[in-house]
């Protein structure tokens, strides 16, 4: 099959990247919307008063949904991974914007899961370490969703072609 035979097959068609990013971009809102929500302030603040948004100040349902669009997360981040080292890694190269969020969402997966597994019944953690990793994950979280900000504005890329 030629380029231009390749080429005119694929179009109407979404990339896989595409569909990815489709996918991505509600996962980490739902994240945020919900993280945010293990917190009191949906109800301190009056945000769950508005007609719909109740759910919010409910913490066993933010967290239940929160845990989804993890899995969610994980397996976009699982598949992102495996595709760059798999079928992409002598085309692409990964730029500094990529590592760092690369970095970021490794912290925040590491952090999340080692939350998750705390309220496993015969796990025990001590308090400064459950204020610690808490601390960290929401940090990490604020600083992933700013620095994906600043590259969505600054249009940098996760990766280059070689």
């Amino acid at each position: 099959m030629t380029l231009a035979r390749t080429r005119e097959a694929d179009k109407g068609k979404a990339r896989p990247s595409r569909r990815v990013a489709y996918l991505y971009i509600p996962t980490l809102f739902v994240l945020a919307l919900t993280g945010f929500g293990q917190m009191p302030i949906y109800n301190r603040y009056y945000l769950s008063d508005i007609p719909g948004l109740g759910w919010l100040a409910d913490y066993y349902v933010t967290r239940n949904i929160h845990y989804i669009a993890a899995a969610v997360l994980l397996g976009l981040i699982f598949y992102g991974l495996f595709d760059f080292l798999f079928s992409q890694r002598r085309r692409l190269r990964l730029t500094k914007s990529g590592a760092l969020r690369g970095a970021l969402l490794a912290g925040i997966g590491v952090s999340g899961g080692l939350i998750v597994v705390k309220n496993f019944p015969h796990v025990y953690f001590s308090d400064s370490l459950i204020i610690g990793l808490d601390i960290f994950h929401i940090a990490a979280g604020m600083a992933f969703l700013l620095t994906n900000l600043v590259c969505l504005l600054g249009k940098m890329r996760w990766t280059v072609a070689r």
